[in-house]
């Protein structure tokens, strides 16, 4: 069980790091996969749609703040 914890730790910490890295590309991919699949849908659900792009984007950006304070703590 120890095993598994660690190995969710490091995905963690991994996607911290990627977010802060690379933030902004992957709120953008997030937001051309939202209107892709709007308008493959006639946007019949772009609320909806919306809503969860807006949720993985908020996301996304406090993983990167979450990077962003730790390297700065790192570094005082």
């Amino acid at each position: 069980m120890a095993g598994l914890f660690d190995n969710l730790k490091n995905f963690k910490e991994k996607a911290e790091e990627l977010a802060g890295e690379h933030g902004e590309k992957i709120t953008g991919g997030l937001e051309k996969a939202g209107d892709f699949i709007d308008a493959r849908t006639d946007g019949k659900y772009s609320a909806k749609i919306g809503t969860g792009v807006d949720k993985a984007q908020d996301f996304v950006e406090k993983l990167a703040e979450k990077q962003r304070a730790d390297e700065k703590h790192v570094e005082d």
